[in-house]
């Protein structure tokens, strides 16, 4: 399958303009199931937009979804920028997203992961004129995030993962740039909902309930109004990754069948080098994306600490 399927409703009246997408990944399904779902309400006048456009792209990579599989030739929510010179099937998909993304203001986009483990969300960095990911919309970004359902936010992705490329004999911190990370380059706000285990049956119900809370939060949709959002004051665990470790050689090896965000003690063991080296963490924290079965030369596993940034209107 090559084609991209866009829905897309746009009110006469002015407003927000957010884009939802799913199955960047092609077996991380719960986003497609519920983003037709919630175009289907729409089409057949179930919903209706009040002002603004909302737009569903369901199935990000075709490619890999057709094949049940996460990639297609090489994984989309990697080095995610337009070319000239396309040369794989993911090239040719981000020539044709990246162009509707920067068309929009908001951009919610819907994961699942492999292992066990409860909903999340990932924000980006705090409002900054750095080099590496300048950002003017923490604050609604932040509203967004708390808005959506999941009570674990995640942040400190792009600059934990460029401590990790200046390591490595060849890698380009371009590569660490997804969907959330060109949107904010293009001048807009995103998140990414992490909705649970890929065959997790509540999966789909947290990325409806995502779409949903999106779009009450923006007054997108009549009688938003009416619709409860979580309470923004409510617990939130936050967590700031702070270094990743790649997997150096095929006999590196984790200490324990992590699962992510596992808590670690300061000291403890998290994996072993082939010549019995041990990695311990530096600190009390987390262990976060774990992957025994790393490819040498790509990331192995992150640490994180408890974070303790604020967001949106929380006040903490």
């Amino acid at each position: 399958m090559d084609t991209l399927e866009i829905v897309q409703f746009r009110s006469l009246r002015p407003g927000p303009r957010l884009i939802v997408t799913g199955a960047v990944h092609g077996n991380e399904v719960c986003g497609t199931q519920a983003i037709r779902a919630v175009a289907a309400d729409f089409g057949a006048g179930r919903r209706r937009l009040a002002r603004g456009i909302v737009t569903f792209v369901p199935v990000c990579n075709p490619v890999a979804y057709a094949k049940g599989q996460r990639e297609g030739d090489r994984n989309l929510n990697r080095d995610f920028r337009p070319t000239v010179h396309a040369e794989t099937a993911e090239d040719r998909i981000v020539n044709h997203l990246a162009p509707l993304l920067g068309e929009h203001d908001v951009l919610v986009d819907l994961h699942s992961f492999a292992s066990q483990g409860e909903a999340f969300i990932f924000v980006g960095p705090r409002d900054n004129d750095g080099e590496l990911e300048p950002f003017h919309h923490e604050a609604a970004e932040g509203a967004l995030a708390l808005a959506l359902g999941p009570d674990r936010v995640v942040y400190g992705w792009l600059s934990t993962y460029a401590k990790g490329v200046v390591r490595r004999a060849s890698g380009s911190i371009a590569y660490g740039i997804g969907t959330t990370e060109y949107m904010r380059h293009r001048g807009g706000y995103a998140v990414t909902v992490e909705c649970g285990q890929h065959g997790d049956p509540r999966a789909p119900g947290v990325a409806r309930a995502a779409i949903d809370n999106a779009l009450a939060l923006l007054e997108l949709e009549t009688g938003s109004a009416d619709h409860p959002l979580p309470d923004p004051g409510r617990q939130i665990e936050r967590i700031a990754l702070c270094d990743v470790h790649d997997r150096l050689h095929p006999q590196d090896r984790l200490a324990a069948e992590w699962r992510s965000f596992d808590r670690l003690a300061k000291g403890q063991p998290i994996a072993w080098r082939a010549d019995g080296t041990p990695i311990a963490a530096p600190d009390d924290g987390y262990v976060v994306f774990p992957n025994a079965n790393a490819v040498v030369g790509r990331e192995w596993f992150y640490f994180a600490r408890q974070g303790d940034r604020a967001f949106g209107r929380d006040g903490r």
